[in-house]
């Protein structure tokens, strides 16, 4: 049929193709997001879904204290939408040289800069701040992904912060993190249930990296395998932890795969302390989500309590 967009269209068919497809499909830009852990990265995905582009600027369990602002980094910082990382100090050493060079204004500040941490009340901010204390952040602890709870209001301002920059879509990431939402707590409830056991025990950790974990299931940190934040374990030091451990009861001692083994094993065979090692961020041991490392976490732990029980009794 010889219709007037045939004859409008008939000289010139392949410009008028491509103003029917543009008018036709809708658009399917993604929000590019740049994580500077992965943790960061899942919720992302998590709450963004098929609207969000996600790449981890750190692999599962890296010491995020030292990621290197490399040239595919800064590539991807210029290609971004939103540079979506901890804060708190956490990345100071590398993340605004990453910033910097990148050559990307928008994702210098908000709203294409999204500081998780910041968005949550943190642990253990110094009253005054002592370099010679150690790797203290002055703005507090800031491994928030280890409560759920945080983990839940800062999903609502990501949420939201999706909204902002991608406006066409800002029903659709309140919709999806609502429903998200709505499922990861009805398994916080399950956590919680399965980690009742652990209730008041004391435990000894490598570094503060599980503070928010102890004071959502209401354990006791006794002490640190650290003799100070971010310095490796002395024999002095792992000496004095002996006594403590003994005196306090200490019942798990607890540890990050980058940690290695040898200082916890070392104080597990010379108390009635078992040493247990934890993931610490999805992608570590097939924990792909984040409700898969609050499950493996939450287990590991209480297995491991039973089975200290029974061998000291």
């Amino acid at each position: 049929m010889n219709t007037r967009f045939e004859r409008i269209c008939r000289p010139a068919q392949g410009l008028c193709l491509l103003l029917l497809m543009a008018v036709a499909t809708p658009s399917s830009a993604q929000l590019r997001i740049l994580a500077c852990e992965t943790e960061w990265g899942q919720l992302a995905t998590e709450i963004g879904g098929d609207l969000v582009q996600v790449k981890n600027a750190s692999a599962p369990g890296q010491d995020a204290h030292h990621i290197q602002a490399r040239p595919s980094l800064l590539a991807q910082v210029r290609r971004a939408d939103m540079v979506l990382c901890t804060g708190a100090e956490l990345e100071t050493g590398w993340l605004p040289v990453l910033l910097n060079r990148g050559s990307n204004p928008a994702v210098r500040q908000a709203p294409g800069l999204f500081l998780a941490a910041e968005q949550v009340d943190r642990l253990e901010i110094p009253v005054t701040l002592d370099r010679a204390d150690g790797d203290v952040h002055a703005m507090g602890n800031p491994h928030v992904h280890l409560d759920p709870h945080r983990v839940i209001t800062i999903s609502r301002q990501l949420a939201e912060r999706f909204a902002q920059l991608d406006p066409d879509n800002a029903d659709a990431y309140r919709q999806q993190q609502q429903a998200w939402q709505t499922a990861f707590e009805a398994q916080i409830s399950d956590w919680e249930a399965q980690a009742a056991s652990l209730k008041g025990l004391n435990v000894i950790t490598y570094h503060r990296t599980w503070s928010y974990l102890l004071d959502w299931l209401g354990m006791n940190r006794v002490d640190e395998l650290e003799p100070k934040p971010g310095l490796p374990p002395t024999p002095g030091h792992l000496a004095t932890l002996v006594r403590k451990a003994d005196e306090q009861q200490v019942g798990l001692i607890l540890y990050r795969p980058i940690n290695g083994d040898d200082a916890a094993s070392w104080l597990a065979k010379r108390t009635a302390a078992c040493a247990v090692e934890l993931p610490f961020s999805p992608g570590e041991e097939g924990t792909n989500t984040l409700a898969s490392l609050y499950s493996t976490v939450i287990q590991r732990l209480s297995t491991a309590r039973e089975q200290c029980l029974q061998e000291t009794t």
